[in-house]
């Protein structure tokens, strides 16, 4: 993203103020010349090129009570979904790749303030720094007139290019409604919002959150999944006029729905994936040792397969298996690499001559992934989940990422059941399926995956 880059007419920073805007809150940062609205219903004090995402409706509550003149809030971000990008050179420094390396940012915390009082958004705002700022409002206000509090929240540097880029990945997925704010957009399709003047059609390859700048078309051809931004072309650029105040909801409703950017949690899911991983695994256990032994007589050690693999958070394990492949199977990949039918980082061959004849059968019927119960006991794998992947695969689309290792990996999944092995669609196909698994993640849509995985397997057994 370039520095003068927008969306309907809007740069990241317009963005997240049209965003607060929404729920009733007006951004205010020392040393920027605006209009208090005296129509907003809550003030938020920011330092200047911060950008954040949090929840302050638990705030509300103690505000109602205590009637402070302002709450200074300590906001702590702790996310390790963060990456940074490594130049790979050879020895006489010429270029030779591009490496991401997840999970090295260290907790980020700012300080903000919330307040419904003018007068104290005049003194954060006449000041020409944030820490001025403070000193200001801790000289003007007694001590009972503030309180303090801590959040967790997400916050982004708007003057860093790849920040402001991660921000809006992370705000149009939280933002449902942005036409409440923003003029001249309309919904064309689920998550989808393009300008007006547009083709009010999204192409049925597109998965929102998807927003499509001025002036930019999507090919029907091609498959477009969010979270994602479709900057403005700058020869359609279009002017945003300012905010209606008097027509935004109130308050104690948009924040009460504001939450925090997270992942929801199903704590009883450890117990199901512990208590089903035990049944299945005393039921299949009288096929273990023909399965060791067909594998064995065929091409000898090992019997088993351990290829590592990333989990929730990105920590690697090591995903186990029965053995389908040669013992020289990566060799022979490496050979075969022009032969590749998918389009994306994983390799994908009908009738790979990798495979053994035992491993065949043990693909067709999936016995091969048996093991992987194991790494489900552990704690490692779920059993329904994304389609575990190693860091190699990991690098190709963050925002992919971030959402497949939000949840544990899982010996079957969405993209298991749904996939289509389609010429040039097969990686899309894997980035759509694994977020709508996240998304919808419950527990009967995991036995309803469950279930077709069942059928799925049974299809085979007739078939043969």
């Amino acid at each position: 993203m370039n520095a003068t880059a927008t969306i309907w007419g809007l740069t990241p920073t317009a963005l997240h103020d049209r965003f607060w805007a929404s729920r009733g809150v007006q951004v205010v940062r020392p040393g920027e010349p605006s209009a208090i609205v005296p129509y907003a219903e809550l003030y938020l004090l920011l330092p200047p090129g911060t950008l954040t995402i949090f929840r302050p409706a638990a705030l509300l509550d103690a505000m109602a009570w205590l009637s402070p003149d302002l709450v200074a809030v300590r906001l702590v971000d702790k996310r390790k979904d963060r990456y940074a990008e490594r130049v790979h050179s050879d020895s006489s420094g010429r270029f030779q790749r591009f490496e991401r390396v997840y999970g090295e940012a260290d907790a980020r915390t700012i300080r903000v303030g919330l307040t419904s009082d003018p007068e104290i958004v005049q003194i954060w705002q006449a000041a020409p720094d944030a820490t001025t700022a403070w000193r200001r409002m801790r000289k003007s206000l007694r001590p009972s007139a503030r309180s303090a509090a801590r959040l967790q929240a997400r916050i982004f540097d708007s003057e860093d290019s790849e920040e402001s880029t991660l921000f809006l990945r992370e705000i149009i997925g939280r933002w449902r409604r942005p036409d409440t704010t923003i003029n001249r957009i309309q919904a064309a399709g689920d998550g989808v919002w393009m300008m007006d003047e547009q083709s009010v059609n999204a192409p049925a390859s597109a998965r929102g959150p998807l927003w499509i700048g001025a002036g930019r078309e999507l090919p029907s051809d091609r498959f477009a999944v969010g979270p994602a931004v479709l900057w403005d072309s700058p020869a359609a650029r279009p002017t945003q006029s300012p905010v209606e105040w008097l027509q935004i909801e109130p308050i104690a409703e948009s924040l009460a729905t504001l939450k925090t950017p997270a992942i929801s949690r199903r704590p009883f899911k450890r117990a199901f994936d512990i208590l089903f991983s035990l049944l299945v695994l005393v039921a299949t256990l009288p096929l273990y040792p023909l399965i060791a032994l067909a594998v064995f007589l065929e091409d000898g050690r090992p019997i088993f397969f351990s290829h590592t693999r990333e989990t929730i958070g990105g920590r690697r394990f090591g995903c186990l298996k029965f053995r389908s492949m040669r013992r020289d199977a990566e060799m022979i990949k490496a050979k075969l690499a022009g032969e590749n039918k998918a389009d994306g980082p994983q390799f994908f061959i009908p009738d790979d001559p990798r495979l053994t004849r035992v491993g065949r059968i043990l693909r067709d019927f999936q016995l091969d992934e048996l093991p992987q119960f194991l790494n489900v006991l552990k704690g490692d794998m779920s059993v329904v989940g994304p389609r575990p992947s190693p860091f190699k695969e990991n690098q190709f689309c963050p925002p992919w990422r971030e959402a497949r290792l939000s949840v544990r990996p899982g010996v079957t999944g969405l993209w298991q059941i749904r996939r289509t092995r389609v010429a040039g669609a097969d990686f899309q196909e894997w980035i759509k399926y694994d977020i709508e698994y996240v998304e919808r993640e419950s527990f009967f849509f995991d036995l309803w995956i469950i279930w077709k995985t069942v059928l799925l397997v049974l299809r085979k057994v007739t078939r043969s």
